[in-house]
């Protein structure tokens, strides 16, 4: 909306002083004749914002104005900005509406807390792109349109039709009654219920969304959490999901529970190694999530997991036995001499 767009103008310009029309421009995400407009609009409506020309010049504010926003305290605007430092572009398309919240918490603070508050929050890292060892998570990728689509169907309470792709399947259109949206380590989830029956589609398989007019079946109240816990307890017991008990090597701990689907006890082992029973999707899937560890982890349950992986090691080892692959002999080629022949010589004749 133009008045939200007006108010982060404003404060754009309150925390970080001269800006030119560009600037302002990309951080609003809106052209440059747009912002032209907007400062228009500000300086009819009263707010102090004038321009000064020339190669470092650019939009301001008079000094000493301010937008009049209380009711957070110092620790309050930290916790904030600090959720804010997160990768909130995947927060189920809300990217734009969290930049926009964060410059209107620094700008509720005092005078004396603004900067330290700021300064405290630039401290904070959470869940950052890559981990120790380079390792970049998976994210979904959702259009801006069709994740708009959802997300107005949820918070209507309408119904919702969706062009889904499921695994293995072709895409088909479909009506649902939504009733929330999940995020997990960057991955998005719609439950809803089709028909009466609980469904969750992620939603980067979701490839067209429309919300309907209809009104969706489903309770006033809700609780995510719960009914979260419940279908993942669902998924996990049904299909051909198996389960392993695994000794691993505490330095190599994360890097299983990536790969696991779900982790249902842990407890130390006597050589300081760590015993978990993990869920993998299959038997397939655990076979080659457990190859990677190498040395560094052993199935110790069920006796086919272990078998499977004794059998591909000796493939492995007899594939590279002691024995180097034998080479063919390369050809013997006798060098051929030419004579350099002299002034005054010919060739020889018979």
């Amino acid at each position: 909306m133009r008045a939200d767009r007006l108010v982060s103008l404003v404060l754009l310009l309150r925390q970080r002083g001269r800006l030119t029309a560009d600037t302002l421009a990309r951080e609003l995400e809106v052209s440059t004749r747009t912002v032209l407009r907007d400062i228009e609009a500000l300086s009819a409506a009263g707010v102090p914002v004038y321009a000064e020309r020339g190669r470092h010049g650019g939009f301001s504010l008079l000094p000493g104005f301010r937008t009049e926003l209380t009711g957070l305290n110092h620790d309050e605007a930290l916790a904030l900005l600090a959720a804010g430092s997160t990768r909130g572009e995947q927060a189920f398309g809300l990217g734009s509406a969290l930049a926009s919240a964060m410059r209107k918490v620094v700008d509720a603070l005092p005078e004396n807390h603004r900067a330290t508050a700021s300064d405290a929050a630039q401290r904070f890292l959470v869940d950052p792109e890559t981990d120790l060892l380079a390792r970049r998570p998976a994210t979904d990728e959702v259009p801006d349109t069709t994740m708009a689509e959802v997300r107005r169907a949820v918070l209507a309470g309408h119904k919702l039709r969706i062009h889904y792709v499921a695994t293995g399947q072709t895409p088909r259109w479909r009506t649902v009654d939504p009733i929330g949206l999940v995020t997990v380590r960057d991955r998005g989830y719609l439950l809803a219920t089709r028909a009466g029956t609980d469904r969750t589609y992620r939603l980067s398989r979701v490839l067209a969304a429309e919300e309907l007019p209809e009104t969706a079946e489903r309770p006033n109240r809700v609780d995510l959490d719960r009914i979260w816990r419940e279908r993942s307890a669902r998924f996990l017991s049904g299909g051909d999901h198996i389960s392993v008990l695994v000794r691993v090597n505490p330095a190599r701990r994360e890097e299983l529970l990536d790969t696991a689907l779900a982790v249902r006890a842990e407890e130390p082992d006597t050589d300081g190694w760590l015993r978990l029973e993990v869920t993998f999707q299959d038997s397939r899937h655990a076979e080659w999530a457990l190859w990677q560890f190498s040395t560094d982890a052993e199935a110790l349950a069920p006796q086919s997991l272990r078998t499977a992986l004794r059998n591909r090691a000796i493939a492995i080892a007899a594939r590279y036995g002691d024995s180097p692959p034998r080479q063919e002999a390369a050809p013997v080629v006798t060098p051929v001499v030419a004579r350099v022949v002299g002034p005054g010589e010919g060739p020889r004749m018979g």
